[in-house]
């Protein structure tokens, strides 16, 4: 689904841009780079949990734990 979003609201940012709607293609570009973000971390959230091996090949742990789950207590 991100994949989707990403690619669609890169396409209309490119549009718009293009056309001189410079405000519009802006927003739409700054909707594809935080989709984007989330796939990319998807990804390497996944493969993590593949491995096992979560040193190097993932994301800085604050940045996790910004757009991670909120644990209960």
């Amino acid at each position: 689904m991100c994949l989707i979003i990403t690619i669609v609201m890169l396409v209309l940012a490119i549009q718009n841009l293009i056309a001189g709607y410079y405000n519009m293609g802006l927003l739409q570009l700054v909707i594809a780079l935080g989709f984007a973000f989330m796939l990319w971390r998807n990804i390497q959230k996944v493969r993590c949990d593949r491995d096992g091996n979560c040193n190097s090949c993932t994301l800085p742990k604050w940045l996790t734990n910004l757009f991670g789950k909120k644990e209960e207590k």
